[in-house]
Order: structure tokens, then C-alpha cells, then sequence
């Protein structure tokens, strides 16, 4: 008698076959389709470290989008062209040096004017006059400080600032001193009868100097502008 093997069934014709381990009747063992399960679900650490990664993105993204928000608003500072500051600055360095030679010539009776004196051009007659002084001051010292103020204000450094009280205070400094200068021409003509060469100079820089900065007022220089609307 023909014995048989655990494991294998008896098939008419004589046959045998082979029974699986891991199945039951040609279906998966419940053991290993656990384990297969198990293989393909993703464990609590793999979760841990996914929700991690999405929280850290989440929070970078967070701080570089303001930063990069804030950098395209960023307001841009509507500079003059570089031959209009350079322009104004040199005028305002020409006249600050005029201003400190008539105020050096004011207190030191040894300096000399180089200006001619005659009936009608006489800048020792101007210097001296009663209208040398306003409000008790020389005028020298006055344009000393006038010019002072413009040399620093029309720098090209301070050009490329938007701070609304120096803009302010170059164009208001303008007006006072096209005011103050049409007074000292009609002074000289018609009170002390003599005109001053170096006076007239510092009138001629003062009158550019103003048309200058109005006209860089009415185009906005000095303030701020949106690079986006540019």
C-alpha cells in the first residue's frame, strides 16, 4: 500500500497534490496576508516624520513670503539725475567759499578785497556800509551759514534721501534767500550806489541755485516711489 506524504491530497488517476503552507485551498494564509498588510501601511514614526517635514515647509514658507512681500513694496527714493546733484552741490561749495573769503575781509581789516574801486564798482563801499548788517548781523555771516546749510543739503548723498523735513527745509532756505538777495541788489543800486563783484557772484549762484531747486521740487525729487510703479 502506497503511503502518502503530509501535505499532499490524493487525486483520481493516482495523483498527488502538493498542498501549500501558506494557503488554505488556493486562499492566502490569513498570517501572511497580515504581514503583507503590515509591510505596505506606513508605521507611527513614518507619519511622525511626514506631518514634521509638512510643518517645517509650512513655517519656512511662512516667514519668507512677508519678506519677499516686503521687499517688492519696498519704496525707492527718486533721486535727481547725477549731473543735477553734482550741479547743485558745486554751486553751493562755490558759494559757501565766496561767503567765508567776505566774511574773512569783514572782521580782518589787513585782507583786501581784489575788486576794483571805482564809481560804479566799489566792493569796499558795499562791505562797509549800513547795509552790510541785517538784524544786528553781517551779512557775510549770514551767507556764511546760508551756504553752509546749502552744502550740506545739496550733497549728492543727501539727494539720494527721502526725508521730507530736509526737502522742505532746502526749498524754504531758497525762497528766504532769493528774498534776501533782492534786497542787497536794490540796496547796492539805489541806497549805496556801488556794486560789489564777489556780492554779485554770491547773487548770481543764489538765483541758479534757486530756479535749481524749485525745479527739482515740481519733479518730485527727494521723495519716495514705488520700484512697482516705476
Amino acid at each position: 500500500m502506497a503511503t502518502r506524504k503530509p501535505g499532499t491530497t490524493a487525486r483520481p488517476g493516482g495523483g498527488t497534490k502538493s498542498r501549500d503552507k501558506g494557503t488554505r485551498g488556493g486562499r492566502p494564509d490569513a498570517s501572511a496576508t497580515a504581514g503583507q498588510r503590515q509591510g505596505k501601511q506606513p508605521t507611527r514614526q513614518d507619519k511622525q516624520g511626514n506631518g514634521q517635514a509638512r510643518v517645517t515647509g509650512q513655517a519656512q514658507r511662512g516667514r519668507t513670503a512677508p519678506v519677499a512681500a516686503a521687499a517688492a513694496v519696498e519704496p525707492a527714493v527718486a533721486a535727481p539725475p547725477a549731473w543735477f546733484q553734482w550741479t547743485t552741490w558745486g554751486l553751493s561749495l562755490a558759494g559757501l567759499g565766496v561767503s567765508i573769503y567776505l566774511t574773512i575781509a569783514h572782521f580782518n581789516t589787513a585782507v583786501t578785497l581784489a575788486c576794483p574801486a571805482t564809481s560804479t564798482v566799489n566792493c569796499e563801499k558795499v562791505t562797509t556800509s549800513p547795509q552790510s548788517y541785517a538784524f544786528g548781523i553781517p551779512v557775510a555771516v549770514l551767507g556764511l551759514a546760508f551756504y553752509l546749510f546749502l552744502a550740506v543739503a545739496n550733497s549728492p548723498w543727501v539727494w539720494r534721501m527721502a526725508w521730507p523735513p530736509i526737502r522742505w527745509a532746502r526749498v524754504g532756505s531758497m525762497v528766504v534767500g532769493i528774498v534776501f538777495v533782492l534786497w542787497l541788489v536794490y540796496a547796492e543800486l539805489f541806497k549805496i550806489g556801488a556794486i560789489c563783484l564777489w556780492c554779485t557772484s554770491v547773487h548770481v549762484i543764489t538765483f541758479t541755485l534757486f530756479v535749481l531747486i524749485m525745479f527739482s521740487f515740481a519733479a518730485g525729487y527727494g521723495t519716495t516711489k514705488n520700484p512697482a510703479l516705476a
